[in-house]
């Protein structure tokens, strides 16, 4: 059986830009969990492991145990990680 794609927004209280993402992936019914990482540096400490960033938003997509992430700013960004799965 095939795995579902998976969404991770990584995210903090009062940021537009993680609103935006949020916005976006609702308005396109897909489905994502949220990492807040407000009041957690250590989880920007992943990130930064990860990815080599420590701002948000971050997306994760992926099937299993592929990710893509979208560090970039930007709707465009995640609309072409989106198209590429």
């Amino acid at each position: 059986m095939a795995k579902q794609q998976s969404i991770v927004v990584w995210s903090k209280e009062g940021c537009s830009y993680c609103n935006e993402v949020k916005s976006y992936l609702e308005e396109n019914n897909l489905a994502y969990e949220t990492i807040d990482v407000t009041k957690n540096d250590d989880r920007r400490d992943i990130l930064e492991a990860k990815y080599g960033v420590r701002h948000v938003p971050v997306v994760e997509i992926g099937k299993g145990n592929v990710f893509q992430a979208v560090t970039e700013v930007g709707i465009e960004h995640l609309e072409k990680a989106l198209a590429n799965k």
